[in-house]
């Protein structure tokens, strides 16, 4: 009896250990909490199931490309292929923060330390040559990002510590820290064929057409000027509620331009569908053209409802100018947003904070609550108090372009760094001058450049601006062999592993990250380490928010705007109306053919 006893007692004690996995496999699966689609629902919130298929979609694009895999370093890849050709194992609903879907696997089972978690793949799904969808793509396509793809597939992918074929349509993960976005990040992660590549270099840049599952295939590719993608008439998942009312076109074509001003006359003649606008100045100014004043041409706000992109001038803090914090907040004191907003943007642009801008996330008019100061630790005491209880704020210019007051402050920031002022401008203690580069690819953004550039000239600031084309601005950016740069972070609701693409200390040496300005923070790796493993949303909002403190306090970039979506489009395109789109804001995916 006693050994009965003994053996019930070592039961219990592994039962209560033991990582146990939910009571049966589901269908959906949310960051935090539960996702907001009962299973069986119809189609995504924002999208028309009743939207008619067929017709063709047109954008004008500005750049070129050189590649067909979007998945490699090497080369400009096309737009779309990620889109239209290839699926993961599940899809995102863009009404939730961060909530998948069963796509190519029809369930997800995860155990309760999120250290294992096991796909069953759908049985129909098949790549667009017949052949099925299988574990084993699914194992070569996570071996294949991992080690030849682009550096977030190996920042993200390397977490998983071993993988296991059950059988030909289910696959189990394994990871060693309880990483609790690691398997919704698998799950998103884009399932190549096996069979397609065998024999091929992974890693070359190429033109060769590549094999998805998705619903389009490629159909036509004059390089550099245009790619097309077909409706895959024979695609799979055609009646999943996650595909219905989207994927509605029978051709897609993407059209290159060299510059903005051409894609802008493709799209009034009506050689383009539709057109995001970026510049407040044409939006303003320009879009009176007949076609719009008739009504061919429909014109619509959007409002996102995720943060700001995060959009400035970034320092490259591998350069030794910008090594000291002072100095790039003084070269962040001198731009003067509002004579930019009146005179450049129409007022039509709202300046951003942090990274977070305009969200629940942000870190303004929040002050560090306990759970945030037991992220920040030690790195709290170096964090002035408006930056811990909120309300620091950028500076205000009274709009002429030259503010005194504003530039007073910056030279008197830059002294205390050791730029003193002389005859041939701003120089330190070895006589060098305090002179950079501006690097930019467009017009719109050497507009701003040159008024930044003017108004450091005003206190002996030496700044070159300098233009380069889309080929050799992205191998900047892979090299990072920059002095500043205009960058944009896209953040969401859900922040997670990316985070260590765009600051994580790793990022500094190695390249082809998005961590442009150089950052290496250990305060900064800790908080997203919080935020991966953050059990509730309390943990999780206390990581992001004390994340977006130091990286505000780190002044890594000098931030600029953000604007609202403008978007125009010819009346034979459909679409639904603003307040019905994902968090993100305006959705092509979902655009339908009206006729002429």
């Amino acid at each position: 009896m006693t050994q009965i006893r003994s053996l019930i007692c070592l039961f219990i004690l592994f039962s209560a250990f033991a990582p146990t996995a939910w009571a049966a496999p589901q269908n959906g699966i949310a960051m935090h909490g539960e996702p907001a689609l009962a299973e069986g629902f119809e189609a995504l919130p924002y999208a028309n199931p009743a939207a008619p298929k067929g017709g063709v979609l047109r954008q004008a694009l500005v750049g070129t490309f050189d590649s067909l895999n979007p998945f490699i370093v090497r080369g400009n890849a096309a737009t779309g292929a990620r889109t239209y050709v290839f699926e993961s194992l599940m899809g995102r609903n863009g009404a939730e923060p961060f909530s998948l879907y069963g796509l190519l696997a029809e369930s997800i089972d995860v155990s309760n330390d999120h250290q294992t978690f096991t796909f069953k793949i759908r049985t129909e799904a098949e790549f667009s040559d017949g052949m099925p969808v299988t574990a084993a793509d699914v194992k070569f396509s996570l071996e294949t990002l991992r080690d030849h793809g682009r550096p977030n597939y190996k920042n993200n992918y390397s977490k998983i510590s071993k993988m296991e074929i059950v059988d030909d349509h289910t696959i189990t993960f394994h990871q060693e820290k309880g990483d609790q976005e690691l398997p919704l990040i698998i799950a998103l992660m884009p399932i190549l064929s096996k069979g397609a590549w065998l024999g091929k270099d992974f890693e070359a840049s190429s033109l060769d057409f590549i094999i998805g599952s998705g619903p389009y295939m490629f159909s036509d590719v004059k390089p550099g000027e245009s790619v097309t993608f077909k409706k895959n008439a024979n695609y799979w998942g055609k009646n999943l509620a996650l595909n219905k009312g989207v994927w509605n076109f029978e051709t897609l074509r993407f059209d290159y331009y060299k510059d903005g001003n051409s894609a802008f006359e493709a799209f009034k003649k009506g050689d383009a569908d539709f057109r995001q606008e970026s510049d407040p100045v044409l939006w303003s100014t320009s879009y009176d053209f007949p076609a719009a004043k008739d009504g061919s041409v429909k014109l619509e706000t959007y409002i996102a409802k995720l943060p700001a992109p995060t959009f400035g001038f970034g320092f490259n803090t591998r350069r030794a100018i910008f090594l000291d914090v002072r100095v790039r907040e003084a070269l962040s004191y001198a731009f003067d947003f509002e004579w930019a907003n009146a005179n450049l943007f129409a007022g039509l642009d709202k300046r951003i904070y942090g990274y977070y801008s305009g969200s629940m996330m942000t870190s303004l008019g929040r002050k560090a609550e306990v759970a945030e100061l037991a992220v920040l630790g030690d790195a709290a005491k170096r964090l002035r108090p408006e930056m811990l209880d909120g309300t620091y704020k950028l500076p205000v210019s009274d709009g002429s372009g030259h503010d005194r007051k504003l530039l007073k402050k910056t030279v008197d920031l830059l002294a205390a760094a050791g730029w003193k002022v002389s005859d041939s401008g701003l120089v330190n203690d070895k006589g060098q001058p305090l002179a950079f580069t501006i690097t930019i690819q467009n017009l719109d953004q050497e507009k701003i450049a040159l008024h930044y550039q003017r108004t450091l000239l005003l206190i002996g600031v030496k700044v070159e601006v300098k233009r380069v084309d889309d080929t050799a601005f992205k191998q900047l950016q892979t090299t990072y062999d920059y002095d500043m740069i205009p960058m944009t972070i896209y953040n969401s609701l859900s922040p997670g592993n990316e985070q260590t693409l765009y600051f994580g200390s790793y990022g500094r040496e190695a390249q082809g990250t998005r961590n442009y300005t150089g950052i290496a923070d250990p305060a900064i790796d800790h908080a997203i380490e919080v935020m991966l493993q953050a059990k509730d949303q309390a943990e999780f909002e206390a990581a992001v928010r004390a994340e977006d403190r130091l990286l505000v306090s780190g002044f890594y970039m000098v931030p600029l705007y953000a604007v609202d979506q403008w978007v125009g489009r010819w009346s034979r395109i459909g679409s639904n109306p603003p307040d019905k789109q994902p968090l993100a804001g305006f959705e092509t995916t979902t655009l339908w053919y009206e006729g002429k």
